[in-house]
């Protein structure tokens, strides 16, 4: 048998492209919580046929996106507090065993990409910084970070997570300029642990990272507005939600 009668299929690039286009749409909140994706309808917009918008609804459901049910379709998650709480559980222990391997491997490449996206990032503050913005840089810094490790399990493992963390950072409040310059603060001190080889700092400004992430998620998260503006908690009902 030979090989060689064997071509590229071009279908996978397709799946992967409506999915991503699907998942930008989710992202930017232009589908709701909650809000039926029909198939034939998404299959007629993207101008494909129903195979590959089955297929990458079935990828953003493997990601926690969308929920897809038995004669009834798909519709998008409405992600939970109690979602919140066990995707940034998770991501706490796969980014500390990220950052403590990228402390011993990480490639001198991988330091300069994560350069570039901290000094992309202090640009664009610069000039206005969206939380669609924030929550884009703050995916690709650490989609990067756990790249840097070198593990390929380990990156699988955050990137089924990773549409889930995108939408959740979504509802921080980012556009406050002190916070802006928090974020490229924490990323630099991530950054600059990794490079001195400093896995105990590494681990530590990580981890306080992550929780002070998680506390501003906490803060203003709705769970029936993913992508959109939300509204500040204030007063005694912002403690209450960031304590529970």
């Amino acid at each position: 048998m030979s090989i060689s009668v064997l071509t590229p299929a071009p279908r996978c690039a397709l799946v992967t492209d409506v999915a991503e286009r699907l998942r930008e749409a989710i992202l930017h909140g232009h589908f709701a919580p909650g809000e039926r994706l029909r198939e034939e309808q998404l299959a007629t917009v993207l101008d494909v046929s129903r195979g590959p918008v089955r297929e990458a609804l079935s990828v953003l459901q493997r990601e926690g996106l969308v929920l897809i049910k038995h004669h009834r379709g798909a519709t998008v998650a409405r992600l939970s507090r109690d979602d919140v709480e066990e995707v940034y559980s998770l991501r706490l222990v796969l980014e500390r065993l990220a950052v403590q391997c990228a402390v011993r491997r990480a490639r001198p490449e991988n330091l300069e990409e994560m350069d570039a996206v901290i000094k992309e990032m202090a640009r664009t503050v610069d000039k206005g910084m969206s939380i669609q913005e924030a929550a884009a840089f703050d995916v690709r810094f650490h989609t990067l970070l756990v790249q840097s490790a070198h593990r390929s399990r380990l990156q699988e493992s955050w990137l089924n997570l990773r549409s889930q963390i995108h939408a959740f950072l979504l509802h921080r409040e980012a556009t406050s300029p002190d916070l802006q310059q928090v974020i490229i603060e924490h990323h630099s001190a991530i950054l600059e642990a990794v490079r001195a080889r400093d896995e105990a700092t590494a681990v530590q400004v990580l981890e306080a990272h992550l929780q002070r992430s998680y506390q501003r998620v906490l803060q203003r998260y709705d769970p029936h507005a993913i992508g959109t503006e939300i509204r500040v908690a204030s007063g005694e009902a912002a403690q209450r939600s960031a304590a529970q």
